[in-house]
């Protein structure tokens, strides 16, 4: 069980987590880059010639995995809720040097019956001493830690997409191997890839990667109002709404603000949210 305050001291400093061209390359290939290999905007992403980081590759290299096992919660309950990423500076195509500083943030408690939300920081640096990269945030619902004593109130609110029709409503299409490939990225949990053990848990077949569909949504930010520039990306966050199935075609609805870019992300055959409240900060 949860025990707050207690939870808020657990915490890994300095942990190697060094990448080069080849992860970068993969991430974007994950995340559905470089299909049609003559597409000049997207080849700097899976090419290592002037190669670049897609800016939510960040969720891989400094991953809530580097503390999740030592979370004393059942982690067969534990969902994703929500993720963002904060650029502090671009993120580099590859860094041999990088380290992450990953804490417990904090946690707020929905009630005995109702589970517990648990913030988990991610601080990636180019090195122990050196510039930080990115701030990545991981929010959990563990919904078997209801009443761990941790405040009630206080966890931020959602961004609110604006109440007008979008400026951009876009599709795009994913392919039923894409998890095969993202989870090489890390995360090879079996919910994307056991056929078995999916059915145990009430899915028909596996399902994508929920990171995975929140590196397209910012690949799609990108393209559409950004030039396919990453430097002019500062942050990415969003909520996770539900499950997308490999091979669904996503319908993306944008709106641009100045420079805050709202979104949300639907299964287009079903007419499921998978993806709320997103938010994307230019430059």
């Amino acid at each position: 069980m949860l025990r707050y305050p207690e939870v808020l001291d657990l915490a890994v400093q300095h942990v190697p987590v060094p990448w080069g061209d080849r992860e970068t390359i993969l991430y974007a290939l994950g995340i559905g880059m470089g299909r049609d290999p003559l597409d000049r905007a997207e080849l700097p992403f899976v090419w290592e010639k002037s190669l670049r980081a897609v800016p939510t590759m960040a969720t891989v290299v400094a991953s809530s995995r580097l503390i999740l096992n030592d979370l004393p919660i059942d982690l067969a309950k534990v969902v994703a809720a929500e993720q963002s990423v904060a650029l502090h500076r671009p993120m580099p195509a590859g860094c041999a040097t990088a380290v992450s500083d990953c804490r417990v943030a904090q946690v707020w408690d929905k009630g005995e019956a109702k589970g517990a939300m648990i913030a988990i920081e991610n601080v990636l640096k180019s090195a122990p001493d050196g510039d930080t990269i990115a701030t990545i945030v991981t929010t959990l619902f563990a919904r078997g830690d209801g009443g761990c004593g941790a405040p009630i109130e206080g966890q931020p609110a959602p961004h609110v997409p604006p109440q007008r029709d979008p400026d951009r409503e876009i599709e795009i299409e994913t392919r039923v191997d894409q998890p095969l490939l993202y989870r090489l990225s890390g995360d090879r949990h079996p919910l994307h890839i056991d056929p078995d053990f999916v059915q145990t848990v009430g899915f028909p077949r596996p399902i994508m990667h929920g990171l995975c569909t929140f590196g397209i949504t910012c690949r799609a930010a990108m393209a559409v109002f950004a030039d396919n520039d990453p430097n002019r990306i500062a942050g990415h966050q969003a909520r996770f709404a539900g499950v997308l199935f490999p091979g669904e075609t996503i319908t993306m609805r944008l709106w641009r603000d100045d420079d805050i870019v709202s979104f949300e992300a639907t299964a287009k055959d079903r007419g499921t949210r998978v993806i709320s409240n997103g938010r994307t900060l230019l430059h």
